[in-house]
């Protein structure tokens, strides 16, 4: 049995005569006994998943793997600012003294509902306040790699069964990632959280791009900068270690915020349906009036047109209404010349059939057909701002 409790969450950091009280509020859960109480909940489907994959109940008390995602993000929409810490059980299987491959006994059916979001904790903090936030999350990141190292025996069905967890950040947005893994801020010139691209780089290079950054090198690079042992300029020690400007305190895995993801390419398709309006490909230099001017006509055909409302910033679901062929149409209306119509037409159906990949949770399952053409798609999406619309990349 184990008493769900919530714990100061500065707790686990040892106190000073030189500490600073933190100026936040803070409630948390323990990690292992939050794990137990959703392990618990999911006692029923535990227990139906063996019987479905035909194992002996008292046959499987070891070999238990859990997969957990954790998620942390900041809410700067509310009069508080506050930052929640949660993980999902997206996973559970068991590797049986008979067979060879584990068998995955359960999975989260819907891994990105808030139902299955577990709170762990929440602090009333702003997330770009790095010091308070790591100071926070500190306990919670040695009690998962405690946690790592360890087994958990827990009963399930009446039996004391085993378990094993493996932990993926996957849930975290661009700026919360810059933030724990030591990154600078996202209008730094180093503009992925991937690779080591700079702006001017990526602009020229638009296809050819590999995952190149881990937390360990990240780690590695924060020695050189803290230390500087080529005694070099500022410039060049930022060049070397690539745009790390802090201590990476917490391991995330290197993947694509979705919604960020639809909110960066509908900023883009924004301002190039202003230039097209404009016909900036034949001017040098549009003076700051004849920019507004497009920006108000294109505000004006959408918003008569398709009833949206001009945004001071884009959001997810101005993004989504933005993308797509039914506003390349409206905005067709307003470009002059029919070559640069199809070109619009074309960029925005490559979006179209590329965007279910990064907005499925396994691409391979949910649109595989898009999968298979994802690569070809992309290639022709590049050339075409490359070429076509290549006044906004030189």
């Amino acid at each position: 049995s184990c008493t769900v409790g919530i714990i100061n969450g500065l707790s686990g950091w040892a106190s000073s005569v030189d500490d600073f009280p933190a100026d936040t509020t803070t409630l948390r859960f323990r990690y292992d006994v939050a794990l137990v109480s959703a392990l618990k909940d999911l006692e029923e489907d535990i227990l139906e998943g063996l019987r479905e994959s035909g194992m002996e109940d008292r046959a499987c008390t070891s070999g238990f793997s859990v997969m957990i995602k954790e998620s942390c993000d900041g809410m700067g929409d509310v009069s508080e600012k506050h930052v929640r810490f949660s993980f999902t059980v997206m996973s559970v299987s068991v590797l049986s003294d008979k067979e060879v491959e584990e068998v995955t006994i359960f999975t989260e059916p819907k891994p990105n509902s808030e139902l299955s979001c577990k709170p762990l904790c929440l602090m009333f903090v702003d997330e770009s306040n790095h010091e308070t936030l790591t100071a926070v999350l500190g306990p919670i990141v040695a009690e998962r790699n405690a946690m790592k190292e360890s087994r958990l025996i827990l009963s399930v069905g009446g039996l004391p069964r085993s378990f094993r967890f493996h932990f993926r950040g996957t849930g975290y947005d661009e700026k919360m990632v810059r933030e724990v893994e030591g990154l600078e801020a996202s209008g730094s010139t180093y503009v992925c959280t991937l690779c080591d691209s700079t702006r001017a780089e990526a602009s020229k290079n638009m296809v050819l791009h590999s995952i190149t950054r881990s937390h360990e090198e990240n780690l590695d690079r924060y020695e050189i900068w803290r230390t500087n042992p080529f005694s070099e300029s500022v410039e060049e020690l930022r060049d070397r270690v690539k745009g790390i400007s802090a201590k990476p305190f917490m391991k995330t895995q290197p993947t694509m915020d979705a919604l960020h993801c639809d909110i960066g390419n509908a900023t883009e398709f924004y301002k190039i349906f202003q230039d097209e309006i404009g016909e900036v490909y034949r001017k040098v230099n549009p003076s700051r009036e004849e920019r507004r001017s497009w920006r108000a006509a294109l505000d004006k055909q959408l918003r008569t047109k398709m009833k949206l409302k001009p945004l001071m910033r884009m959001n997810g679901n101005y993004a989504r209404r933005l993308m797509t062929q039914e506003v390349v149409e409206v905005i067709c209306e307003l470009v002059p010349s029919e070559e640069r119509r199809e070109a619009l037409r074309e960029l925005m159906r490559l979006y179209i059939q590329m965007k279910p990949v990064w907005r499925a949770t396994c691409p391979a399952k949910e649109c595989p057909d898009q999968l298979c053409s994802y690569s070809f798609n992309s290639q022709r999406f590049a050339d075409l701002l490359s070429s076509t619309f290549k006044y906004r990349y030189n």
